[in-house]
C-alpha cells in the first residue's frame, strides 16, 4: 500500500531554524502537510485537534520536553499508536534507553541530513 504523502506530520522544536530545516527535508521528500509547534504543550494542542500520521520532536525544549510529550502521547488512548521520532543532540545510551522505554519509534542524533531523516522515516512509516 502506498504511503499517504498528504498525511499531517507534526514537527516540534523550540528552534525556528531546525523547524525550517526539517520542514524543508520533509517537503523535498514529497510530504505535503507539515505543521510546526514550538514546544510540547503546543504540540499536544495540535495533536488533540488532529489527525496526524507522525510526530517528529526535539528532546530538549522548555515548557515540555520531547520525552514528556512522548509519554503524554503514549498515555492517551487516541494517540498512543501514533508514530513518534525524537531528535536530540544527546546520543548517550541512557537517553536512547529512556526514549525506547517511553515508546519512541525511532531516534535521530543531531546534526543529521535529509538522507538520515529519510532512512528513519522508512523504518517508522514504510517506504515512499
Amino acid at each position: 500500500m502506498p504511503l499517504n504523502m498528504t498525511m499531517n506530520i507534526l514537527i516540534v522544536d523550540d528552534d525556528k531554524t531546525t523547524l525550517r530545516i526539517i520542514d524543508g527535508y520533509l517537503k523535498k521528500l514529497g510530504f505535503k502537510n507539515v505543521v510546526q509547534a514550538n514546544d510540547g504543550s503546543d504540540a499536544l494542542r495540535f495533536l488533540h485537534d488532529g489527525p496526524f500520521g507522525l510526530v517528529i520532536s526535539d528532546w530538549n525544549m522548555p515548557t515540555m520536553t520531547g520525552l514528556e510529550l512522548l509519554k503524554q502521547v503514549r498515555a492517551d488512548a487516541k494517540l498512543k499508536a501514533l508514530p513518534f521520532i525524537i531528535i536530540t543532540t544527546e546520543g548517550k545510551p541512557e537517553n536512547v534507553a529512556s526514549a525506547k522505554e517511553a515508546g519512541v519509534n525511532n531516534y535521530i542524533v543531531k546534526p543529521f541530513n535529509e538522507e538520515t531523516l529519510k532512512q528513519k522515516l522508512i523504518a517508522v512509516i514504510g517506504s515512499f
